[in-house]
């Protein structure tokens, strides 16, 4: 019997040591959250030895990761250079939004046919939301709402795979908001949405789906060739805190 546990000792303390998925998932959506709250801006360096410092894993991991998100258009992987937040073109951007476009009428049309009364509650909970946090001048709570709506909405059309494929669109534009529009504007209009979520509720699903059209349209036409520059450290821009030094 104690020879058993003997054998058994190994394999009962394996699980102290997390899995390399499990870190692969936390920097992924520190950097994924980062950049849908615009705290990662197109351009910023993701240096690699920083990045293993900030989240305690190996190179081997944060390369994994970076590769993953350079996969889902968010970060360049450039030569000699290291990775940075993607920079879309106008090119790209313009294709962005023809995509979201498309994506998010099948969605808001699926969401009108099988939103219950209690999501119709959370998506009034979700405008109370943004209604303080635009009256607190919050940007980033803004920011991070206004997409937030469009995820939500997405989640109601019950399909997972269109709400993915959503996903990586709204993270896509949230780069390119960062990137081109004006400072101090809203990402999303408050009473844009609430006009949508009015259609939503009355089970109105072509005047949903031409709200959701003119409003995409609207956020598409405030881009400008101007970007935003921040100064701040990788750490504070994920969200994280600072940690000294770094590993080799």
């Amino acid at each position: 019997m104690s020879t058993k546990a003997a054998r058994k000792a190994p394999a009962e303390a394996a699980p102290e040591t997390p899995e390399p998925a499990d870190a692969d998932s936390r920097i992924y959506q520190a950097i994924f959250d980062g950049v849908l709250n615009h705290r990662l801006t197109p351009g910023t360096k993701l240096p690699e030895p920083e990045l293993c410092n900030l989240f305690g894993v190996g190179r081997a991991v944060v390369r994994r990761v970076l590769e993953k998100l350079a996969h889902d258009g968010i970060v360049a992987l450039r030569p000699n250079k290291g990775a940075v937040i993607a920079e879309p073109t106008p090119e790209e951007t313009s294709q962005i939004f023809e995509a979201r476009r498309a994506m998010e009428r099948v969605l808001v049309e699926l969401a009108v046919e099988r939103a219950t009364r209690d999501d119709i509650c959370d998506l009034r909970r979700q405008l109370a939301d943004e209604h303080d946090a635009m009256h607190r001048f919050d940007q980033p709570s803004w920011a991070r709402l206004a997409s937030g709506f469009h995820l939500r909405i997405a989640a109601l059309a019950r399909n997972p795979v269109l709400q993915r494929y959503l996903t990586e669109l709204v993270s896509r534009c949230s780069l390119i908001v960062g990137l081109y529009e004006p400072p101090g504007h809203a990402p999303c209009e408050h009473d844009e949405h609430a006009a949508i979520v009015a259609c939503i509720e009355s089970r109105d699903a072509a005047g949903a789906v031409a709200l959701m059209e003119a409003h995409l349209r609207e956020l598409e036409q405030r881009i400008e060739t101007s970007r935003m520059q921040g100064e701040k450290s990788l750490a504070q821009m994920l969200g994280l805190p600072q940690k000294p030094g770094r590993n080799p």
